[in-house]
């Protein structure tokens, strides 16, 4: 435990062990997420137009609800992604890994995170939730600036609410097997504004977490050839580098906010009722405690704090998993020669209280024909096919001439073959057609 001072030096409390974030998050009876309950934000500390606003303010939804009300919420978003298709879910994002780098594989560079690691979540996500056909670039850029916090963020904003809206009220007159199909079908009985701002926060909070794990395995893969020649071996699958870098590089190194509903002890610190905590998964992930080697490998051990823990859990971890194991292999697959094109030491990230975020991973490879979308991405078809090939010769040659006919001796002639049988006619009567099918003709 840690005391910390946030913007405008408003306090609480940082959870760095992991059994102290694993007391914070199971105990729903000494601690939640309602902000309204929060010391510095009822004595004013907290400002109206205070940057961590999005994330303070309390919302009618199931990451700020406790409770029966959170059960009622919760329960729906459990359901609807219960309902996933798994087996169907790789394939589309097999597909989307297709379109995605169909478009710079014929260049022989590209940006990994720009044009690939931020693409791909929201490609797959917009599928998921039921409006594939609103994934394009623009969502992707306002997806992105709404977690930065500039200028434009509230537009941005209001560009993703508007598609979601229309995705709401078109589940609603006609709900489909989708992610917002099953929301609106929900016993729950949710409202068009709660099932609209939930598919907010399953967008965005998917799109960012997937990203950010993808660009992570990548860059990983890129700069350590260790971890690469396993991976190429045999001995790491990639859903076990995913599941160490979610060790190494959480998502989300931190997540806002928990707050005492009572007066408690959490890590030999006195903490009292209303003070805030901010639940921190990067620094539990290498609590000695647990991890007494940082660089130890962690393959099998899912008890990293990632994706959070208790009520609040992270639901859509699952589909995550899918998008970055999935993304990196079909990746690897269609550009096995793929290398950094930079020195580690160039690569920059930036930095906020919820995120490290890689800015940018350029790399190059051999250019690549486009793929079929259809298709499982493959690295086997780049070279057009030899037909020529025999035992003796390395690349492919000329077409053989054809030996002269021999001067002198006359061919053999062979005998003619004899002449093939006429078809039988046909019978035109009833009966006789009758006949000749009862006979086996």
């Amino acid at each position: 435990m840690a005391p910390a001072l946030i913007h405008d030096d408003v306090p609480l409390w940082v959870v760095l062990g992991h059994a102290e974030s694993q007391q914070l998050v199971r105990s729903p009876a000494h601690f939640c997420k309602d902000s309204r309950i929060w010391s510095a934000l009822g004595d004013g500390l907290v400002k109206p137009d205070h940057p961590l606003m999005p994330h303070i303010a309390w919302q009618p939804m199931c990451a700020h609800a406790e409770g029966d009300e959170h059960r009622r919420l919760r329960g729906a978003i459990d359901v609807a992604v219960a309902a996933t298709d798994f087996r169907g879910l790789r394939r589309h994002v097999n597909r989307s890994v297709q379109r995605v780098v169909n478009r710079f594989c014929e260049a022989g560079e590209a940006e990994l995170v720009g044009q690939y690691a931020e693409h791909l979540p929201m490609a797959v996500m917009c599928h998921v939730l039921g409006m594939p056909d609103e994934y394009n670039d623009r969502i992707v850029e306002a997806a992105r600036d709404m977690l930065r916090g500039t200028e434009t963020a509230i537009a941005s904003n209001a560009y993703i609410m508007d598609a979601l809206q229309r995705l709401t009220a078109r589940s609603r007159a006609e709900p489909l097997d989708d992610f917002a199909g099953h929301l609106t079908r929900h016993p729950a009985g949710l409202t068009d504004e709660e099932i609209a701002q939930h598919l907010r926060v399953v967008l965005i909070a998917a799109c960012e977490a997937t990203a950010n794990l993808l660009a992570n395995v990548l860059r990983q893969v890129l700069i350590d050839p260790r971890f690469r020649s396993q991976l190429n071996g045999g001995q790491m699958t990639v859903p076990q580098a995913v599941e160490q870098l979610l060790w190494d590089e959480p998502p989300f190194s931190t997540i806002f906010a928990y707050f005492a509903k009572q007066e408690t002890e959490l890590g030999g610190q006195r903490i009292r009722k209303g003070d805030g905590l901010l639940f921190a998964p990067a620094p539990a992930n290498v609590d000695p405690r647990v991890r007494p080697d940082p660089t130890a490998d962690m393959m099998g051990n899912r008890s990293h704090l990632a994706f959070g823990g208790g009520t609040h859990e992270c639901p859509g971890q699952d589909i995550g998993r899918v998008v970055a194991e999935v993304g990196v292999d079909a990746l690897l697959m269609r550009l096995p020669d793929v290398e950094l094109s930079v020195p580690e030491s160039e690569l920059r990230f930036t930095e906020s209280i919820a995120s490290r975020h890689l800015v940018e991973l350029p790399v190059h490879f051999i250019p690549r024909p486009q793929q079929d979308v259809l298709q499982r991405p493959s690295h086997e078809n780049d070279a057009p096919p030899r037909q020529d090939w025999h035992i003796g010769v390395n690349r492919p040659g000329p077409a053989p001439v054809a030996a002269p006919e021999p001067v002198g001796e006359a061919p053999l002639s062979m005998p003619a073959p004899p002449p093939a049988p006429e078809p039988r006619p046909e019978p035109r009567g009833a009966w006789q057609r009758l006949l000749r099918w009862w006979r086996g003709y």
